[in-house]
């Protein structure tokens, strides 16, 4: 099964201080070499902003031409804006990018791989499903 990676994973794999033995920086390893990682339009920009140096920014933008873009669909709004009102009515916050990350992966029926706690919140509301690494899988 197919996973959509959240670009706090990709921050944490990218990072030169980031520990290379961290179970996400491993678990996203793996889901690399089986290609099973999926990105969407957003995350890339997210990723890419903020880069200072052109050339990183090439390099790296070249290397993440590897993963493919789910194509996001108007339905794919129209849901994270649903999702937004009804994670907010519960008092549950969280980005427009988060819930539309959350409509599209609900829609594709994948995963999240994330290390941001709020869609832990979200999943309380909204039929979420989230991927764990395989190390805590086995704890």
């Amino acid at each position: 099964m197919n996973v959509l990676v959240d670009t706090c994973v990709w921050s944490l794999a990218l990072r030169r201080s980031s520990p290379q033995d961290s179970p996400v920086v491993k678990e996203l390893r793996e889901l690399i070499s089986e290609q099973r990682v999926v990105m969407l339009g957003p995350v890339r920009q997210e990723i890419l902003s903020g880069i200072r140096e052109e050339t990183h920014f090439l390099r790296l933008m070249e290397h993440l031409r590897a993963f493919p873009d789910a194509l996001l669909e108007q339905h794919d709004f129209e849901s994270g804006a649903e999702f937004f009102n009804t994670c907010r009515r519960n008092g549950v916050q969280g980005s427009n990018t988060d819930f539309l990350m959350c409509a599209a992966a609900i829609r594709l029926n994948i995963p999240i791989f994330t290390t941001d706690a709020d869609f832990l919140g979200y999943s309380r509301f909204i039929p979420l499903s989230l991927h764990t690494t395989r190390a805590s899988c086995s704890t």
